[in-house]
Formats: structure tokens, sequence, C-alpha cells
């Protein structure tokens, strides 16, 4: 059986919720998406992410909600995160943080889907345990049967994330990139059949800098003031994703597809 997984970027705010909501109608019209994955911790005004907002997504059809070092900026979600096994923090987060960076999941047609959320530790804040590491612990643990696998790789170096993918290749189905919110055109399938992109992208306004005012970040790296720079919400929303057509019975890629696709957005 072939399946469509799609893994959808950095949603950034009400832009890119917006631009979720257009962009799953949309592709959903033109082709059947069996499984969906959105990085979701810049969704809350582009830090972190509500339970009210995981809800909203749940019920536009998006299956899991990765995250990455902003996944605590919003305190109601620490309670929220170890009840739902859908919202996911990097699974090599130091020992008792709460809810989990694993789920497996039983899908219409007899197959299942292991997702599993990294944070890498090049120029990252806070850092976490080693990723490849734990990588390796859940996916010597995973049932036999679960033979798709996506990773969402949330991290800052295109080398770290390479490094990852080369190390993940021929146990997993996907590994794509987050954080960055930049996509990169690098999407392809390695030798032992993992699609990969270094990054999703994001969704979000991008006549910014990474989703956030573009005057208020340019005088940041001018004066080297501190301040918090408001999230764009206004002018052309895009929605980001790689769509990645996998076999069931093998877990292995047989296609990748970039996606980019622009709204216009008025908050």
């Amino acid at each position: 059986m072939m399946a469509h997984l799609l893994f959808v970027g950095d949603v950034m705010g009400a832009a890119g919720r917006h631009a979720l909501r257009c962009g799953l109608a949309d592709l959903r019209s033109e082709t059947s998406l069996d499984l969906v994955v959105v990085n979701g911790e810049n969704a809350a005004g582009g830090a972190g992410i509500t339970p009210a907002i995981f809800q909203e997504f749940r019920s536009l059809g998006v299956d899991v909600v990765t995250a990455g070092n902003h996944v605590w900026d919003r305190k109601e979600i620490i309670p929220f995160i170890g009840a739902e096994p859908r919202l996911l923090r990097p699974h090599n987060a130091p020992p008792g943080n709460p809810g989990s960076g694993w789920v497996l999941l039983d899908m219409p047609g007899g197959w299942s889907v292991g997702v599993l959320n990294l944070m890498g530790r090049l120029f990252m804040h806070p850092i976490y345990d080693c990723p490849f590491r734990a990588a390796d612990e859940v996916l010597a643990a995973k049932p036999e049967n679960c033979r798709v696998v996506l990773v969402d790789l949330h991290a800052e170096a295109t080398s770290e994330k390479y490094a990852l993918a080369w190390h993940l290749d021929g146990r997993v189905s996907v590994a794509v990139g987050s954080h960055t919110h930049v996509p990169t055109a690098d999407e392809r399938i390695f030798p032992g059949g993992m699609a990969y992109q270094t990054d999703a992208g994001m969704c979000g306004c991008y006549d910014s800098v990474i989703g956030v005012d573009r005057e208020t970040a340019r005088k940041r790296f001018v004066d080297a003031m501190p301040g918090r720079a408001p999230v764009v919400e206004k002018g052309t929303a895009s929605f980001c994703a790689l769509l990645v057509d996998v076999d069931t019975g093998t877990g292995r890629a047989c296609g990748v597809r970039r996606i980019r696709l622009d709204y216009p957005f008025a908050d």
C-alpha cells in the first residue's frame, strides 16, 4: 500500500495558522493525505503552543504536532502535554520532562506509523541530550510491524541535520528538518529509502525575517540591544511542507515533493 505523508514546517502565529488551514484544504482537493504532522512550536504568537491551538490543528485533520526549543514557552502546555500523546516535545529532552517525543499510531488499512521528534545540539538552547543516541533507543525498541517512521529534526546546523539523516537512513521513512523557517531545495531520497529535506520552511509571512518584523530584527543585529520582534501578521502567508509517498509494506519512500503555497492574509 502506498501512503501519502505530509510534514508541515513551523507554524508561525496567526498568519501561519491561516496558511495551514488553506494549504491543507487545497492539498486534500488534489490528493489523499494519510498522515499529517505539523511543527507547532511557534503557533501561539510566534512562541509556543496552547491546548486550544493544538485542538484547532486536530480539527483540521492534523495527526501529530511536533515542537522544539519553544515547546515550554506557554506554561499552560506543561500539564496538557503529559496527557496528550499526539503533542510531542523533543525526545532527547532531559529525563523527567513531561510528555514524550515518540508516538505510535495505528492507521486505517492495517499499517502503523511512528513519529519521532528530535532536537539538535549545535547552536541550540537549551542543550538537550544526544539526538543520535535517543533515536537509536527508540528505533531499537519499536515494534517490528511498524515499518513507517517520520522524524522531525529540529536543529539549527545543516551539518548536524545531514549527519543525523545519514545515521537514520535505512531505518526510517522520512527525516525532515524544522527550526530555521527557510525551505531548502535539497529534497531527495537517500540510498536506504529515506526521504529527506534539510528544512521544510515555515507557515507564515516571508515578507519578514523568518516570520518577525524585519525592521526590529535588523536593528537588533545593528545595535545588539535586546528586544522581542513582533510576528508579521499581514500580507502573504505561505504554506511550506514536504509530501512523501511511502510504501507501508517496506517503509521505503518512493517519491518526495517540496510544497509552497501562498495565501493573502490580514489579521
